[in-house]
């Protein structure tokens, strides 16, 4: 296939065109300025997904559009929102693919997405999935867990606070669960659905096989760094809910209140994805130490 992606230049993009290339497909992918970086088997087009004039002539020729455009914190005066990256970006790229006759679609977007959630993030995200529900184009939804591999940006954060600080900081009391799942599984499970007709119209929440409260995180990243004890610093919620909102806009702060919101909710699945695709995750443990290390 001839596939075009967008926002397959960071992390999860590099397992995806890994994943892609070896199935022999042959991908478009959507950079800001072209480079001579990128694997053979694909061409660097140039566009920006908030301004279609840029890219829509590239869907010519391809048989799949693979959206995974997302961030997780918004600079409003740089242009950077939810509201453009998630939702327009989206309209932008399902209008696209039905002008150019292509039919198959698939999305990436987040656990937790849901009408009504309490984080902006995550009511963009829905937001965006309407427009391709919406579509009539033969798309697949995936929302992934937290997302970790050598190059991800969460599990090697703490790492460095671990490393680098006698305590930690946590927010709330730690409990809070979070089902890591490995870049390599993700980028597997869009790549087999581009085969799996059955897959067509589905959204599937993508999780690991462990699930692992906050504090239980923190000491696995601890013992995968040689640590037989990582040290805590609670942070009372109501305290993190008043100081957060004040600060939450300079860009050095490391959390918004949108992330506060999706942490304390946890993240867990129940792994039915698993009964379609047929393989188990990779082991959170093993996985971590193979780059921490």
């Amino acid at each position: 296939m001839n596939i075009f992606v967008s926002g397959g230049t960071g992390f999860v993009g590099g397992h995806l065109r890994k994943a892609l290339l070896e199935r022999g497909h042959h991908l478009k992918l959507l950079v800001h300025r072209p480079s001579g970086s990128y694997e053979p088997g694909v061409e660097q087009v140039e566009g920006d997904v908030t301004r279609p004039e840029t890219f829509v002539r590239h869907f010519a020729g391809c048989d799949a559009v693979i959206n995974l455009v997302g961030i997780i914190r918004e600079f409003p005066s740089r242009g950077v929102t939810f509201q453009r990256l998630h939702v327009e970006a989206t309209r932008n790229q399902v209008e696209a693919a039905k002008q150019a006759g292509i039919k198959r679609y698939l999305q990436m977007s987040a656990l937790g997405t849901r009408d009504g959630a309490t984080s902006r993030y995550h009511r963009t995200k829905y937001q965006a999935e309407q427009f391709v529900r919406d579509s009539q184009l033969d798309y697949t939804i995936f929302r992934p867990s937290i997302v970790f591999g050598p190059k991800d940006d969460f599990i090697n954060k703490l790492a460095g606070m671990i490393r680098t600080l006698p305590a930690v900081p946590v927010i709330g009391d730690g409990k809070y669960r979070l089902q890591p799942i490995a870049g390599d599984d993700v980028a597997r499970c869009f790549a087999m659905a581009l085969e799996m007709p059955e897959t067509i119209g589905k959204t599937y929440d993508l999780c690991g096989s462990t699930r692992l409260s906050y504090n239980d995180l923190l000491d696995c990243i601890g013992r995968a760094l040689g640590k037989s004890h990582v040290s805590k610093i609670p942070n009372p919620l109501v305290l993190m809910k008043l100081v957060v909102p004040l600060f939450q806009n300079i860009p050095a702060f490391p959390i918004t209140m949108d992330q506060l919101l999706m942490l304390i909710e946890e993240n867990i699945c129940d792994g039915a994805w698993r009964d379609t695709f047929g393989f188990e995750p990779q082991d959170f443990d093993t996985g971590i130490r193979g780059y921490l290390q």
